[in-house]
């Protein structure tokens, strides 16, 4: 299978750099699953080394996201969309995520691209998950469905890295996924620009030899983000950094944002 699906695979890096109060920075290379909701079962038969809601090589569960739960994916994400005042009449949802590899995951960022029944890109979720075991989502409309970039922004409400506050502003530039995906989000506070994270990948596709070829290149690739994440930490606790007070999770498990609040500014490059 080559792309007569929409679903497919990005292999690239991902880059953090932290400005304040001590630099670092960070790269490693992984890949992402851009999966459409609707080819899952298809995806799911047509190789061995995939499966939705069972296990192989890698694996998509719909209880790894949304509420949990494990009901269809398709219908949170259309009960979110409903909330914000978003129809979409059974458009596509893309879905950038990590997969289970040999039944493991952990999901950083997952992005919904939630398409209109005519292609036009009609909303932008966002679901954050940390290392403590909580997740949270920001929903976004989307101004211009027919850009190709995309540029959004909405008020941290989410305790993500125990190294900063839930304080400030996230800024969102995501190139629609095509023939390269690109993302770069910017953290910012009251003295401005504090972290940077972005990722920019080339796509595969999604058959057998590709699957196989991504686990070869990136073995246990989740399980290493993991691991990375608390050497990454333990390297800013080293570099004089303390942990942020954690409060209490959101009471909505998703903040929706709207027009009036999503001033996306552009991003100076990185």
């Amino acid at each position: 299978m080559k792309h007569e699906t929409h679903s497919r695979l990005y292999e690239g890096k991902v880059f953090h750099r932290r400005l304040r109060p001590r630099v670092h920075a960070l790269s490693y290379r992984v890949f992402y699953m851009a999966l459409d909701l609707d080819e899952l079962p298809a995806l799911s038969r047509r190789s061995r080394l995939f499966s939705h809601n069972g296990f192989s090589l890698f694996g998509f569960y719909d209880r790894d996201h949304g509420d949990g739960s494990g009901r269809p994916l398709r219908e949170w994400v259309e009960a979110q969309l409903a909330r914000a005042g978003v129809e979409i009449a059974g458009g596509r949802i893309l879905v950038l995520t990590f997969p289970r590899v040999l039944g493991y995951v952990f999901n950083p960022l997952t992005i919904y691209f939630c398409h209109r029944s005519d292609g036009s890109l009609a909303a932008m979720l966002y679901e954050v998950n940390n290392t403590f075991g909580d997740r949270h989502s920001y929903l976004i409309p989307v101004a211009d469905g027919e850009a190709q970039t995309v540029e959004q922004a909405c008020d941290k409400a989410f305790y993500v890295s125990p190294f900063i506050p839930v304080s400030g502003r996230y800024h969102f530039k995501v190139a629609r996924p095509g023939s390269r995906f690109a993302l770069t989000i910017r953290e910012c506070d009251s003295e401005g620009a504090l972290l940077t994270a972005s990722f920019a990948g080339e796509a595969r596709g999604f058959g057998s030899r590709d699957l196989l070829m991504a686990f070869l290149k990136h073995p246990l690739m989740t399980l290493k983000v993991v691991a990375g994440i608390h050497l990454e930490a333990a390297k800013l606790w080293r570099k004089g950094l303390r942990l942020a007070a954690r409060p209490a999770a959101p009471a909505s498990a998703v903040t929706i944002v709207p027009f009036r609040d999503n001033a996306g500014s552009i991003l100076p490059p990185v």
